[in-house]
């Protein structure tokens, strides 16, 4: 049999589609991750996955950091004709004067979290930089599909606007933030402010996002099998939220924000992601429509990152560096 030259069609489209390697560091995490969690896991696994997670859930006493922080949970009014949203305020104890906030939307693939996942990296810049930081929980598909997430989220941060006096919060001076689904919605939300003639925002922070349900990237077949969250696990999150739309014609750019077809006029960007990931080419495109709509971005694009590595393997240094480069986007940001 005579091999196809590497200059065939077919020999580019594989060279194209072997995957980057893994950090070498974030790779011996992830061998003992994936004793734990599958890369992908078909619809009829959510709830297997949800009672698996890996992430301890913070309680109220390893919120306020020995007396760093006040917390409470309010529950505040959500979209017309849906359930109250539940809102987990952090407020640095006896600040005076308003301050910035951070307005954290959680991960978890559209299906799974809380208010309380991933909020200690926020509580970390909250710590360093002194902000508010108000985390929202919304409902979680299949069983709440789009729009109940993404209204969910911007009900809350209607309300923190709305109410920013009393919380010390400086209304001027609200980043939106969010990790992986949370990114994807955080995105939304910019969306959804620009267009609804509000609230302001003075930036938007979207760690490894979620952003276009199609999952036909370079990127997500390099990855499919491999790492966090891979091409199977995608599906299955877009599928719980958009049912038999995902990936047609007709998806709203307020559930995929790569769908939009205007990015001009939105706050501010931070994104960043994995270089071995599913989502790394959806959000170095966004980057770059950000650009090309006249907005500002800041991309990092972590050499051989995994989906959500900083959180997985803190204490790798690519992680440390990750998370140092967000703290000074946002200082750079507000000036801190």
């Amino acid at each position: 049999m005579t091999a196809e030259p590497m200059s065939s069609p077919a020999a580019a489209d594989a060279a194209r589609e072997c995957p980057p390697p893994f950090d070498p560091e974030l790779a011996a995490a992830l061998e003992l991750i994936s004793e734990q969690l599958s890369p992908g896991f078909p619809p009829e696994a959510i709830p297997d996955v949800r009672a698996g997670m890996l992430f301890d859930i913070p309680s109220d006493d390893d919120l306020r950091r020995g007396g760093t922080f006040d917390v409470e949970e309010r529950a505040v009014p959500g979209p017309d004709g849906a359930p109250e949203v539940s809102l987990l305020i952090c407020r640095p104890t006896g600040a005076s004067g308003p301050l910035p906030a951070v307005y954290h939307v959680h991960g978890g693939g559209m299906i799974l979290g809380n208010n309380r996942f991933g909020v200690d990296e926020m509580l970390d810049l909250a710590e360093e930089l002194g902000l508010v930081v108000v985390s929202v929980e919304y409902r979680l598909a299949p069983e709440h599909p789009h729009p109940a997430p993404v209204e969910d989220c911007y009900a809350g941060l209607v309300w923190i606007a709305e109410n920013a006096k009393e919380l010390g919060i400086d209304p001027e001076r609200i980043v939106i933030a969010g990790a992986s689904a949370g990114g994807g919605l955080t995105a939304a939300l910019a969306l959804l402010a620009r267009d609804r003639g509000g609230p302001d925002l003075f930036g938007q922070m979207l760690l490894c996002p979620m952003l276009d349900d199609r999952n036909d990237s370079v990127s997500a077949r390099q990855m499919a099998g491999r790492g966090i969250w891979d091409r199977t696990a995608n599906e299955t999150g877009w599928g719980a939220l958009l049912g038999d739309a995902r990936g047609g014609p007709d998806v709203s750019p307020y559930a995929a924000p790569a769908r939009a077809t205007d990015l001009s006029g939105l706050p501010p960007a931070f994104i960043d992601v994995g270089s071995a990931e599913t989502f790394r080419d959806e959000d170095v495109a966004y980057a770059g429509r950000i650009w090309q709509a006249g907005g500002r971005a800041e991309l990092h694009v972590w050499p051989g990152g995994f989906h959500g590595f900083d959180g997985f393997a803190p204490q790798a240094l690519l992680s440390q560096e990750a998370r140092a480069a967000r703290a000074r986007w946002l200082r750079r940001l507000l000036g801190a």
